[in-house]
């Protein structure tokens, strides 16, 4: 560590480990935000968001921070060890989260007692139940982070995302709008400018989306409050304040920035991801299986099948593979 003497001399001190920073990472308080840069370039005298847009942290694995650990572990030899476990084993080092600095303020996601555990079986259970896993909508926030980027279109009445992922798709809408009539993955987007910062109330979702393959989670009941401050025309200070009485005890904000591509060729490429989870979610209700079976140079892997909750017997007969009847 180091501490400042009188004239502001550096003392030096014992070499902090990497935990030590992670943990000191973790406890701090955020930063205050850069003060902004010129923009350059304007619509209705307003910044000019048009392009591409992505973000460049771990958000979408876990919006607190976070040690690199297993996608799905199980525990190893040593105590408190964990390792890979069946369904990524043969992943290696690719079957591993990354580790990252949270984006949480306060790094503290405020849950309800029976929320938190809620969480913490989502996180033990994350393979089979993340909505990105099945190329479900990744609703907002979490489409603003998510390792796809995202392609804005503005004009003076509203302003348009397109997200890579799942063809996802946001109208915020700048003039006044009757109330939206239904809930979606989605939600429903009302902005407006305060100085140089667009402002956007972001309601009526469904209960189906998560914030990170973390597990958290919320209700229909959310209420996201996000802030759009340029940074200069490359870059924007992005802010989301998250309400949501149901599930957490008190408001709370994430905030990050969001990066401009700069490639001379930049564009969003089809991830048109329904197709390739269809023998995911529905390959169990084939009468004759096609992935049962993988075998590579140092392991063999077997796949059985199970009836997901929820799933009729109805759906078995129909498949042609009924249950066995019962003794």
């Amino acid at each position: 560590m180091r501490y400042w003497g009188k004239r502001g001399t550096i003392v030096a001190g014992a070499v902090v480990s990497a935990s030590a920073f992670l943990l000191i990472m973790t406890e701090r308080a955020q930063p205050a935000p850069p003060a902004a840069a010129p923009v350059t370039s304007r619509i209705a005298g307003k910044p000019d968001l048009n392009g591409i847009w992505g973000a460049n942290n771990t958000a979408n694995w876990d919006l607190l921070t976070h040690e690199a650990r297993p996608m799905v572990g199980q525990p190893g030899i040593a105590p408190g060890s964990q390792v890979l476990a069946a369904p990524v084993l043969a992943l290696g080092s690719i079957g591993w989260v990354p580790g990252g600095i949270g984006v949480v303020e306060g790094n503290e996601i405020p849950y309800q007692p029976w929320a938190a555990a809620r969480k913490k079986e989502n996180q033990e259970h994350w393979l089979d139940r993340d909505p990105e896993v099945k190329c479900f909508q990744p609703g907002i926030p979490r489409g603003m982070y998510m390792p796809h980027p995202f392609e804005v279109i503005q004009s003076d009445k509203q302003i348009q995302m397109i997200f890579e992922y799942a063809n996802a798709q946001r109208t915020i809408h700048l003039i006044k709008m009757d109330d939206y009539p239904n809930v979606a993955w989605m939600g429903y987007s009302v902005g407006h400018w305060e100085g140089d910062t667009l402002v956007v109330e972001v309601t009526d979702f469904n209960d189906a989306t998560w914030f990170d393959r973390a597990g958290d989670f919320h209700s229909d009941a959310m209420k996201v409050t996000e802030r759009f401050t340029p940074h200069g025309p490359d870059a924007i200070n992005y802010e989301a304040t998250i309400t949501d009485p149901q599930v957490f005890t008190r408001p709370w904000k994430i905030s990050m920035p969001l990066y401009r591509r700069l490639e001379p060729d930049a564009q969003l490429v089809d991830f048109k991801c329904v197709p390739m989870v269809e023998e995911t979610m529905y390959g169990n209700l084939r009468k004759d299986q096609l992935v049962k079976h993988w075998e590579g140079a140092t392991m063999n892997i077997d796949i059985t099948r199970k009836i997901p909750p929820g799933e009729s017997v109805f759906e078995r007969y129909v498949s042609g593979n009924p249950p066995a009847k019962q003794q």
